[in-house]
C-alpha cells in the first residue's frame, strides 16, 4: 500500500494542482486530483490479473479545464437537477443558477466539480491508503445559503475497493446531496460501448420525471419495463425499446429507487470478456444510472469518446428533492452533520 504526489498541472491563474497516486494490496490503483476533487484513473485487474484503467478522463489539466465536463469529480452543494432553479426555507425562497435550460444541474455552472479543493491529509491508514480533499462553499455561491465545509474521503480498501466518505456541516440550514460522476468502462477501451456489459440494479422503483427531467414526485415500478434491472441483463438489451424517455435521453438517464435503507448494495456490472466486476454500495436512497449518451471528444490517450461509452452510477439523494418533501431528503442544519459512504468493489469472475 502506498501514495505518491507528483505535480499534475497548473491552473491559468498559477495555481500548481498535483496528482496523488493511491496503490492498493491486489492492483487497484487509483489517481486524484483537486480539481473538482477529481478521479483522473482507477486502475482493476481482469480475471488474468492485467490491470487497466476503467474510467473516462483526460491526459492533462489543461483539457480538464477546457472541457469543464463532470468525469470523474465530486458533484455539490446539490447533485442532479433543482426544478426551476429554486426552493424554499422556512418561507424564504432561494433562486439559482439556471444551467440546464429553467433549471439547476450539479451545483451550478461553478459548482464543486469546477472547484479547487484543498487536500487535508493523505497517506496510509490501516483500511488503506487514503486522501482528503475539503472544500469550503461560501454563503451565496450559486445562491445556495449558508457556509457549507465539505470533505470527501477516498479510501483503497484491502477488499479491493474504492471507499468514498462525505462529510459536511453548516452554519445555515442548506440542502446537500453530494455524489461522484466517475465515467466507468470496465473493459478499459473507452471507445467501446458499454451495451455488452450486464448490469443489476436493486430497485423496484424509477421516479416519474416530466419532459426536463423534473420528478414529479410520483414512482413507476419496473416490473415490465425497460427499467428493471432487478435480474441481471446487458445494459442495450431494452435501450431502443419503444419508450418515451428512453427515446428523448437517448439511452438511461433516470433515478432509481433503491430498495433498503442503510448502506446495502445498490447495483452490480459485469464486463464478461474481462471478467471485471464492479459492485455498489450506499447508504443514500437514490441512484441515477446514465449511459452516456451524449459524449464527443477525446480522452486518455487521444481515443475518441463514442455514445454509450461509459456508464455512471451516482448514488444521491433523489432529484429535486428539496421541492419535494415527500421525498427521503431532509435539510442539513447547523449543529448537525452530513455524512455518507459509497462504495465501488471490484472482483473478476
Amino acid at each position: 500500500m502506498s501514495i505518491t504526489k507528483s505535480l499534475f498541472g497548473t491552473m491559468p491563474d498559477g495555481t500548481p494542482v498535483d496528482l496523488y497516486v493511491l496503490s492498493g494490496e491486489n492492483g487497484l490503483s487509483a489517481e486524484v486530483i483537486a480539481l473538482g476533487c477529481r478521479i483522473v484513473r482507477l486502475s482493476a485487474p481482469d480475471r488474468e490479473g492485467k490491470c487497466v484503467n476503467v474510467v473516462l478522463g483526460y491526459d492533462t489539466l489543461a483539457e480538464y479545464v477546457e472541457n469543464r465536463d463532470y468525469q470523474g469529480t465530486a458533484v455539490g452543494r446539490y447533485a442532479n437537477r433543482i426544478g426551476g432553479a429554486s426552493f424554499s426555507i422556512d418561507g424564504k425562497t432561494y433562486s439559482l443558477a439556471k444551467n440546464d435550460g429553467e433549471n439547476s444541474l450539479h451545483g451550478g455552472p461553478t459548482g464543486f466539480a469546477h472547484r479547487i479543493w484543498t487536500v487535508k491529509e493523505a497517506g496510509d491508514t490501516p483500511d488503506g491508503p487514503s486522501i482528503t480533499f475539503s472544500y469550503t462553499s461560501a454563503d451565496g455561491e450559486e445562491g445556495f445559503p449558508g457556509t457549507l465545509t465539505t470533505e470527501v474521503t477516498y479510501t483503497l480498501t484491502k477488499d479491493n475497493a474504492l471507499r468514498i466518505a462525505y462529510h459536511a456541516v453548516t452554519d445555515a440550514t442548506t440542502p446537500v446531496n453530494l455524489t461522484n460522476h466517475a465515467f466507468f468502462n470496465l473493459t478499459g477501451d473507452a471507445s467501446r460501448p458499454i451495451l455488452s456489459h450486464e448490469l443489476q440494479i436493486h430497485a423496484d422503483k424509477i421516479t416519474a420525471v416530466r419532459e426536463d427531467l423534473i420528478p414529479t414526485g410520483e414512482y413507476i415500478p419496473v416490473a415490465g419495463t425497460p427499467y428493471d434491472f432487478n435480474a441481471p441483463k446487458t445494459i442495450g438489451r431494452d435501450m431502443g425499446a419503444d419508450d418515451a424517455m428512453l427515446k428523448k435521453c437517448g439511452g438511461y438517464d433516470h433515478n432509481f429507487v433503491i430498495n433498503g435503507e442503510g448502506l446495502r448494495k445498490a447495483a452490480e456490472v459485469y464486463e464478461p470478456e474481462s471478467g471485471r466486476v464492479m459492485e455498489v454500495y450506499t447508504d443514500l436512497p437514490g441512484m441515477q444510472l446514465y449511459t452516456a449518451n451524449s459524449l464527443s471528444g477525446k480522452g486518455h490517450g487521444g481515443v475518441s469518446f463514442v455514445n454509450h461509452g461509459a456508464l455512471c452510477l451516482e448514488t444521491q439523494f433523489f432529484p429535486d428533492s428539496p421541492n419535494h418533501p415527500e421525498f427521503p431528503f431532509r435539510f442539513l442544519k447547523p449543529g448537525e452533520e452530513f455524512d455518507s459512504v459509497t462504495t465501488y468493489r471490484f472482483l473478476t469472475r
